[in-house]
């Protein structure tokens, strides 16, 4: 099968003449529609006086992660989120949604913020994964990750992500670590992409939708792993079909799931945190 013809259209549907696609990989599809609403997008739904804050303090502005402040109705937060563009220039000035390691240091930055501030952290995230080049292995992309992982793990104040359409291996998990994380319906979230997969499993990058049902990488079967805490419902098609209305859902969720943080205290976030992800992976025979 070759995975080439398979198409989606705009309107979330199997486009003219493509082969039927697996469910997963339609999906893979939908998450990464580039008329999907991306964070800023969000931004301007949901919050109020949304106030943009730039740079590491150490190398520069990285423009794959806005980060800044604003009101969550009369809640104040901080807000860290992948951003992608829609057209070519835009997506080389936000490197197609790849962070380098300023970016993630960006994020960290805001993050100690917050808790200086006991502000909750609300992070969008939507990146087909870290950017790989060499400057970011010279600037120490890995410890980066590493870094946030480790501060988002005992940060002293709620935390809630949420993946809006790609949620792409460590590139993901390094504004992820939360203590709610809800995800958008046909958003993904994965350790490799299909893509990936299919050519470590196969050595063939047409086995692409079998790699994206083996993944198991939709909001579906993550709930049902318990990696993700809440599905965001979308408009029926795809999120792309009304920003609007897909704004609204996720308000909703994100002041539902906040609500019930913002009544605990700083080590009760710490431990709740660490024993959700300590809870991952743990089976019985």
């Amino acid at each position: 099968m070759k995975a080439s013809k398979t198409a989606v259209s705009a309107n979330g549907k199997k486009a003219k003449g493509a082969l039927a696609p697996s469910a997963a990989w339609t999906k893979v599809q939908l998450a990464r529609h580039p008329q999907r609403p991306f964070t800023l997008d969000y931004v301007a739904r949901i919050f109020a006086d949304f106030h943009e804050i730039h740079g590491d303090r150490a190398f520069g502005d990285d423009q794959a992660i806005v980060t800044g402040f604003a009101y969550l109705g009369d809640q104040p937060v901080f807000i860290i989120g992948q951003q992608k563009g829609r057209d070519t220039k835009e997506n080389i000035k936000r490197n197609f949604g790849m962070p380098n390691p300023e970016g993630y240091r960006k994020a960290l930055r805001v993050m100690k913020m917050a808790e200086k501030f006991k502000k909750p952290v609300i992070t969008f995230i939507d990146t087909p994964g870290a950017y790989p080049g060499l400057g970011a292995e010279e600037r120490g992309q890995s410890e980066a990750i590493a870094r946030n992982l480790l501060e988002m793990a005992k940060l002293r104040t709620p935390i809630v992500a949420s993946i809006i359409g790609e949620g792409g291996s460590g590139g993901a998990l390094g504004i992820g670590v939360a203590n709610k994380v809800l995800m958008m319906e046909n958003s993904v979230y994965s350790v490799i992409s299909p893509e990936g997969c299919a050519a470590i499993l196969w050595n063939n990058r047409e086995m692409i939708q079998q790699a994206s049902e083996v993944l198991r990488l939709t909001a579906q079967d993550l709930l049902s792993f318990k990696i993700v805490d809440d599905i965001v419902s979308e408009p029926e098609g795809g999120a792309q079909l009304n920003h609007d209305q897909a704004a609204a859902n996720l308000k909703k969720a994100l002041e539902k799931n906040l609500k019930g943080l913002m009544g605990l205290g700083p080590k009760a976030l710490e431990d709740q945190r660490y024993q959700k992800f300590r809870a991952m992976g743990v089976f019985q025979d």
